[in-house]
């Protein structure tokens, strides 16, 4: 397979020209106006923001893409699935709510928001995937696969599970229903070490199947009959107490998300643009978003989800960490086992890589890339 192009610019802008048009004047360099958009229906893939975390895409930078496609000729909105952990986005009526408060409106951003897993996150869709080895079929919101086009447009950060969240998670993770979500997830059962155990609860307040009780000694249990795997205690958990007991299901989910990705963009056109910026060390979905692990890097465009996600991972390994951050204050440890990966020294359990290597296996795009600068 040959490289694929993707396409990059700074944040400097020169008096006159604003970031949005810096954007637009990307995704045009990166071929966006070969896609025929008349008269199609294109949907915006993105995240909202968990409420309380700002480290979420503006609007501004959305409103940017939503002009252009609808200058092409394209019908454009907004659209995520509903999340399966409890929190601000679990429902329509909630993650619509979210979406208006941290500023996402048809003024604000010129477009019309759709839940795509409709009010109880069960409006989804089983769709083939193609190579598949994980997943035969992907169960995806259907509002999402009702759309003639997608655009991926993505806020590239840190991920406490995967490594990084960018085009492939936006996508795959975020594209897949709630029962999309659990498929993707249930390859592993977590464990509470009862000895770095403090009974805080915060696990059992992250926990979205009520899987996790408090024994006399205050010590968190557990119940792999009641676990979906969604790995939100993980996360939670301040004192490293809860660990996966299936050594794979990190690399398991990685693959599993390459293939939703495969199957909700396979046989129609897909444009994708991640932004590497506020690179808060864990996912948006959490109501924090914690100091940015590494400084704003630029804006990045292309056809191929694969190359796109492998350049913003290039270039924030060739980034200098932000010492007043969680991957700085790993790094200060003098203990620190030093992964020389920024994703890997910041959550190191993560496997990130497994997500790229599946995906072009799988022909979802290729690792091999030109990055075209754009000025």
């Amino acid at each position: 397979m040959e490289k694929a192009k993707v396409y990059f610019t700074d944040f400097r802008t020169h008096v006159g020209v604003s970031q949005g048009v810096k954007l637009q004047k990307l995704c045009r360099a990166a071929g966006i106006e070969g896609i025929d958009f008349e008269g199609k229906f294109v949907a915006i893939k993105m995240h909202f923001g968990e409420l309380g975390n700002f480290a979420y895409l503006r609007p501004n930078y959305v409103k940017a893409v939503a002009d252009l496609i609808r200058e092409l000729g394209g019908k454009p909105f907004l659209t995520d699935c509903n999340t399966l952990y409890p929190g601000s986005r679990k429902n329509a009526v909630d993650h619509l709510a979210c979406a208006e408060i941290n500023g996402f409106n048809s003024v604000t951003t010129g477009c019309q928001i759709i839940i795509a897993d409709g009010l109880r996150g069960t409006d989804d869709v089983e769709v083939p995937v193609v190579n598949g080895e994980c997943c035969q079929t992907a169960l995806v919101g259907q509002a999402l696969m009702d759309a003639d086009v997608l655009i991926s447009l993505t806020h590239f950060k840190g991920h406490e599970m995967t490594g990084f969240g960018g085009a492939i998670k936006n996508i795959g993770m975020g594209g897949g229903s709630r029962a999309g979500k659990m498929h993707q997830h249930n390859e592993g059962t977590p464990i509470v070490d009862p000895a770095l155990c403090r009974g805080c609860k915060r696990c059992a307040r992250e926990c979205g199947s009520d899987a996790i009780t408090y024994g006399a000694d205050r010590k968190a249990f557990i119940d792999p009959a009641i676990c979906k795997g969604c790995g939100r205690c993980i996360g939670a958990c301040a004192f490293d107490a809860i660990s996966n007991v299936n050594g794979s299901a990190t690399e398991m989910l990685c693959r599993k998300m390459a293939e939703y990705t495969q199957a909700i963009c396979h046989g129609r056109p897909c444009f994708h643009i991640s932004l590497i910026m506020d690179v808060s060390p864990n996912c948006d979905c959490h109501d924090e978003n914690d100091a940015p692990i590494l400084p704003n890097i630029g804006m990045l465009a292309s056809f191929d989800p694969v190359a796109l996600d492998q350049a913003c991972a290039d270039l924030c390994q060739q980034a200098t960490p932000i010492r007043n951050s969680q991957l700085g204050d790993n790094l200060a440890k003098p203990d620190w086992h030093h992964h020389h990966d920024h994703f890997m020294d910041s959550n190191p359990n993560v496997r990130w890589k497994e997500t790229l290597a599946h995906g072009e296996k799988i022909g979802l795009g290729t690792r091999e890339y030109e990055l075209c600068v754009i000025k």
